[in-house]
């Protein structure tokens, strides 16, 4: 699970459906990316730090946590 990446969303108030638009991706398959189902390529990773996100680090902002952390 992308834990930062969450938490910087709800503390900035993004809505996620403009994120998935952003990527291309369906709001189901951003939630799902998030969730760490799937993989962000890292275009996408990319894309949203520069966009959304540009004074977080995109290492930090796409640290993946497994559930028991």
């Amino acid at each position: 699970m992308y834990s930062n990446l969450e938490a910087e969303i709800v503390r900035k108030k993004i809505k996620k459906p403009l994120i998935a638009e952003a990527i291309g991706r369906t709001y189901n398959t951003l939630n799902l990316k998030i969730a760490g189902k799937y993989p962000f390529t890292y275009d996408e990773a990319i894309k949203i730090q520069e966009e959304f996100f540009p004074e977080c680090e995109l290492k930090e902002l796409f640290k993946k946590f497994d559930r028991l952390n």
